[in-house]
């Protein structure tokens, strides 16, 4: 073998090499968070052991609601798992309590939920509901968004962001003129951000990799659950049957391209997220998390 031939053979070595390199480095490799919501069955009654099984699997991080942090919050600091994102009841922001008449806190205050949000080590606070009783025209929906750009301006105040979390009811009507618009157009970008639901945007007849370039900088928060096969497009999320939902990677969703849009738009915190499972939840965030990470 002469001199020129070993330096082709070995650039061509490197260039595989090289080649090799690259892929690894495109593999998706942010920390995972579980929505504790998937479990929300189990957790009542068998929460450490469902934390513990969480952890083992490689989730680092949780999102869960108000209630169950104050429960499980050492808990969770036994398995390592960080409470980056928490959903706060949504009277809290919008003064209307008279429509969430089980919960146990009524008349408790926005200033009250962010000493809770920064006793318990949380980053990010979300509305993450608005029931069918108080949506309205498009008129409610911008005082809506004055509400939650008055909490949002309060937790940023206090060192921390407030999100928005969409369902699928906000995509109804002409474009331009849904509420998903007029929320987008008042919101303070400063002030409120979003956590951004793959499925519900899919499920709502939107493009979720297109949603996220066209809010780029403003989707700190991403929730990762997928679509089955022929779901139709539904703006209403009670008549989403069970077997519409389905695990990371077992639906019809583009992945790979979410993730690369997602991290191109500027998320933070990605949290797999599953309203109904065939069988065990955690088996469920399990398969979720092995998908996840061969991408």
């Amino acid at each position: 073998m002469d001199m020129m031939t070993r330096r082709n053979l070995s650039r061509a070595g490197l260039g595989i090499l090289a080649s090799r390199w690259s892929r690894a480095a495109t593999h998706f490799t942010h920390p995972l968070g579980a929505e504790l919501y998937t479990v929300r069955n189990i957790l009542p009654t068998a929460a450490d052991q469902t934390l513990k099984s969480i952890a083992e699997i490689g989730y680092r991080e949780v999102e869960t609601d108000h209630a169950t942090l104050q429960r499980i919050a050492p808990m969770l600091k036994n398995y390592g798992l960080k409470p980056v994102s928490c959903h706060f009841e949504t009277p809290l922001i919008t003064g209307n309590w008279k429509m969430w008449k089980n919960l146990t806190n009524q008349g408790a205050t926005w200033a009250q939920a962010i000493e809770d949000a920064k006793k318990f080590g949380v980053e990010y606070m979300v509305m993450p509901y608005l029931r069918p009783e108080e949506r309205g025209d498009l008129e409610s929906y911008k005082q809506l968004a004055d509400k939650m750009n008055n909490a949002g301006m309060q937790s940023r105040a206090a060192g921390l962001t407030f999100c928005y979390h969409n369902h699928c009811f906000e995509f109804r009507g002409e474009a331009g003129h849904r509420p998903i618009d007029i929320l987008l157009e008042r919101l303070d970008k400063k002030a409120v951000g979003l956590e951004l639901d793959v499925f519900w945007v899919s499920v709502g007849g939107n493009d979720p990799v297109e949603m996220l370039k066209q809010n780029a900088g403003r989707v700190p928060l991403v929730h990762l659950k997928d679509k089955a096969k022929g779901t139709p497009v539904l703006y209403e999320e009670a008549k989403a049957t069970p077997q519409t939902f389905k695990e990371v990677g077992a639906g019809v969703l583009d992945f790979p391209a979410i993730l690369k849009a997602a991290e191109a738009a500027g998320a933070k915190h990605y949290f797999v997220e599953q309203d109904q499972t065939p069988g065990d939840p955690v088996a469920s965030l399990r398969q979720s998390y092995e998908y996840l990470r061969t991408l």
